[in-house]
């Protein structure tokens, strides 16, 4: 939705292309053959799937822009919105610490990588089992040293922190191990008991939240919660990057 805002409010026209339109990225015909055709039609594409290969392959057979909205390995695009809502409400970046509470997934990668280049710190707090990757942490961490710090408890990383931020428990694809994550992620979610650690720390989510799992009714309400400047951020970031990569 965001993105097609975005395409139209600066005149450009998005057309949407569902899963059973094509009959499955790369399975009815190869990848190399999608991006080659879509760029004898479009200015560009913005690609959402579940593998990050997907988008690579997009990206090297295509001589237009290919935007990453969405892999299992990064969510860039939802990490910079974050940012820019970060730098709204805090008036800078630098020195900002950020406590993320949960899985070490997509979003918490790009967050690393942002705040490392960005002058930010990040301490991820994951379940054992669920931390992010070394290599992720290591690349960093090579970026800016000591800007991603991972560990277990969500109370360590809380302090000091100026956001506590948090993502679904259960991301796409991963539906069907949705009992056994709720087990492994009690005590990591953000309500209130957590947020009496850090009170000036504003709350951000990426959308869309699982009210009393990951976070609390109380918490997504909260006068500290910023989560849907956040939302909204999506469309400005989006439509500012469609501008840079399509002009």
């Amino acid at each position: 939705m965001s993105f097609q805002i975005a395409m139209a409010q600066l005149g450009g026209h998005p057309i949407y292309v569902k899963p059973e339109d094509i009959g499955g990225i790369g399975k009815r015909e190869p990848i190399k053959d999608m991006a080659r055709v879509l760029e004898r039609y479009a200015s560009g594409i913005m690609a959402r799937t579940f593998a990050h290969e997907t988008v690579i392959e997009l990206a090297k057979f295509a001589e237009i822009p290919v935007i990453n909205a969405l892999t299992d390995w990064s969510h860039p695009c939802q990490a910079m919105a974050d940012i820019m809502t970060i730098r709204e409400h805090f008036g800078k970046l630098n020195g900002i610490k950020i406590a993320y509470i949960g899985d070490g997934n997509n979003v918490a990668r790009s967050l690393s990588f942002g705040c490392a280049k960005l002058g930010m710190k990040i301490s991820i707090a994951s379940p054992k089992g669920y931390e992010l990757d070394k290599e992720s942490i290591d690349k960093a961490n090579q970026i800016t040293s000591g800007s991603t710090n991972q560990m277990n408890s969500p109370q360590d990383a809380v302090k000091n922190a100026d956001v506590i931020y948090t993502d679904t428990w259960v991301s796409m694809g991963q539906e069907t191990e949705k009992q056994k994550r709720i087990a492994d992620f009690q005590g990591f979610a953000v309500d209130a008991k957590l947020m009496s650690l850090a009170p000036k720390a504003k709350i951000m989510h990426c959308l869309p939240a699982y009210r009393g799992f990951e976070i609390t009714d109380e918490a997504m309400e909260s006068e500290n919660s910023i989560v849907f400047d956040e939302a909204e951020n999506r469309l400005h970031f989006q439509r500012a990057l469609l501008k840079k990569l399509l002009s």
